[in-house]
């Protein structure tokens, strides 16, 4: 440890920082009366431009986008980039998905996705469905934060031999985000995010000009990294996809667009939003970061030109990827240089976890506990309800991390994102047409659902010799096709459940079922900033979550 003093108090001062910002952050733009979802949860839903695009941006870019990005290519190649043109795909879908969803939620004051799906359906147990999904797929994700913290904290030797020592760094800095998060609300993520993407930028954009130079080019990066996937005994894509991993790579990269926008943290940050205007300049704006990606993905051939070699993992004879990235900085720059990077992803991992277990615990609340357990709840008892649910959900991940194989939370995620596309057809395409019966979304969560974990449930992982739920590349062989070539699972299921839906939609229409009442208007899609009747859905608390 002696030799990573340096990056440990840079990294540790940096990390105080921006906890004491997260405290501060409960006096800044402070509304009258905090004990309100609106304001706890959505920051008074007051956000303009700036804030708004690095809270989405640093929602939506993790420390774990930090560390396993490059990682994966460093190990796969090609495979690795799919995160670039997914982020690419994603912002069209955005602007003409959640402008909508903005605007209706901010005329019936909406603070969920489900809040959505229980006016639009009538039907409490669509909108449970929603809200459960919304928690399940969340709690990886926030874990997985934990990861990118812990690949660099074993960098500079902050480790233990027991379970306790190793991972009680983590614990640490996760009960400081839980205090600043308790206090501060969706306040403190949008703070802290200035802070965390300025070092994001500042780290990539010295790393891609000085790096190359120190290993010879770029040219003698591209070879090292050829090199090394032509000598590998099974070689995979290389420095491009091989013909069997294109179908993959394409819908991976279209379900992973399609999913991302549907995560609860997602649109917590779009709902905090001041007006459709905000959400218009960020769609055009946000691309920067995708350019941002592209340039980290490249640490992946850096470090195979390094010849940075991963530190050992949890178990005997396996390696731990995430650390390339780190090691690289540790490596090649200089210790205060590589303490700033390592803080950088610290702080990246604060920054998405805070607002996701934000966005789990305005599910609870609103969906679970006001839905199901009190209904005549007030806005300081469900902000109270919040708070707590909140502390919960990162109690959750921080178990998630001690009790569980870390690559097998990264299959966990994985599995998160096929869970919350089955969301899509009631949340997504129930923003332009209310033509899918409410009783026929179930019906397509569930097959779609099911459908899905099977498929996930036949797939192998041979790098952790586990014979089930070892990734989303699901062999087409298994299907019946002659052909080696795989499919992303999400792609799949989310296809059987929007067939499922329209077929039993036909069927219910036929039979002149009961389809209930939708609460919203055709003008509530187009609503915008100082619409009188936002002003009275937030002030009378029986009109949230109702179904009138």
């Amino acid at each position: 440890m002696s030799d990573h003093i340096t990056e440990i108090v840079v990294f540790t001062f940096l990390f105080l920082l921006v906890s004491v910002m997260g405290f501060l952050a409960a006096r800044w733009r402070r509304p009258t009366d905090m004990a309100h979802l609106d304001e706890w949860g959505l920051g008074g839903r007051s956000f303009g431009g700036w804030i708004t695009w690095f809270l989405v941006g640093g929602d939506l870019y993790t420390a774990y986008t930090f560390v396993a990005v490059p990682a994966l290519i460093f190990g796969a190649g090609a495979a690795g980039f799919f995160a670039v043109p997914y982020t690419v795909v994603i912002y069209p879908l955005f602007f003409l998905i959640l402008i909508r969803l903005w605007s209706v939620s901010h005329r019936h004051g909406f603070v969920t996705p489900a809040d959505f799906v229980r006016t639009r359906f009538d039907s409490p147990l669509l909108a449970l469905l929603v809200a459960i999904t919304g928690i399940v797929a969340t709690m990886p994700y926030i874990a997985l934060q934990l990861v990118g913290i812990e690949a660099v904290l074993k960098t500079m030797g902050v480790t233990g031999e027991s379970a306790l020592a190793r991972h009680a760094p983590i614990i640490v800095a996760f009960a400081i985000l839980a205090a600043y998060t308790y206090q501060s609300g969706l306040r403190a993520p949008a703070l802290i995010a200035f802070v965390k993407d300025t070092l994001i930028y500042l780290v990539i954009i010295v790393a891609v000009l000085y790096l190359p130079y120190k290993l010879g080019g770029w040219g003698s990066i591209f070879d090292d990294a050829n090199a090394k996937f032509q000598a590998s005994p099974a070689p995979g894509d290389g420095l491009t996809l091989n013909a069997n991993n294109q179908l993959q790579y394409v819908t991976l990269a279209l379900g992973s667009a399609l999913a991302l926008f549907l995560y609860p943290h997602s649109i917590t940050g779009v709902l905090a939003s001041r007006n459709r205007n905000v959400i218009k300049r960020n769609m055009s704006a946000l691309p920067a970061y995708s350019f941002l990606l592209g340039l980290i993905a490249l640490l992946g051939y850096m470090a195979i030109s390094a010849g940075v070699k991963p530190l050992p993992g949890a178990k005997a004879g396996s390696v731990d990827s995430n650390t390339v990235v780190p090691l690289l900085f540790d490596q090649q720059f200089p210790s205060w240089f590589a303490g700033i990077a390592f803080a950088a992803i610290g702080i990246g991992a604060l920054v998405p976890a805070a607002i996701m277990s934000i966005a789990a615990a305005n599910l609870f609340t609103r969906n679970i506990y006001k839905e199901y357990l009190r209904k005549d709840a007030t806005h300081a008892q469900e902000a109270s309800v919040a708070k707590i649910a909140s502390l919960v959900v990162k109690v959750g991940a921080v178990a998630f991390i001690i009790f569980l194989d870390p690559q097998f939370s990264i299959d966990l995620q994985l599995i998160g994102g096929i869970i919350i596309l089955q969301t899509a057809p009631a949340v997504a395409i129930g923003l332009y047409t209310r033509w899918l019966h409410r009783n026929a979304l179930v019906a397509g969560w569930a097959a779609g659902m099911a459908l899905g974990l099977w498929m996930l449930y036949e797939i192998p992982n041979a790098a952790t010799k586990r014979a089930h739920f070892g990734g989303s590349a699901f062999p087409l062989s298994k299907f019946g096709f002659d052909t080696p070539k795989t499919i992303y699972v999400g792609f799949v299921a989310v296809a059987l459940n929007l067939l499922i839906a329209v077929v039993v939609t036909l069927i219910l229409r036929a039979m002149k079922t009961p389809d209930g009442v939708d609460g919203t208007a055709p003008d509530d899609y187009f609503a915008d900033e100082g619409d009188p009747r936002l002003e009275k859905a937030r002030t009378t608390p029986e009109t949230l979550g109702s179904s009138t």
